[in-house]
């Protein structure tokens, strides 16, 4: 997995590396609901990419998607 990930484009390291760690620094409870609102949102980003990076393997997209909506779903409770 780590080999198949260094092989992709530097936009997509970019893209996936910052909403994940803006998802784990911004999750925390020191931080105000609606900072935690914007973490929620970038781990939706972050399911909607590999969701888009496996959309020929439907289940494992399907089930990216659904991470994606359900994380949405949270952090729109949050606002």
């Amino acid at each position: 997995m780590y080999k198949q990930f260094l092989k992709e484009p530097l936009w997509f390291k970019v893209l996936v590396l910052t909403t994940l760690v803006i998802s784990i620094v911004f999750s925390g409870s020191v931080f105000s609901s609606s900072v935690q609102s914007i973490a929620k949102f970038a781990a939706a980003v972050f399911f909607c990419t590999y969701a888009i990076k496996f959309r020929r393997i439907v289940k494992v997209s399907v089930a990216f998607y659904v991470l994606a909506g359900l994380c949405l779903f949270v952090a729109w409770g949050r606002l």
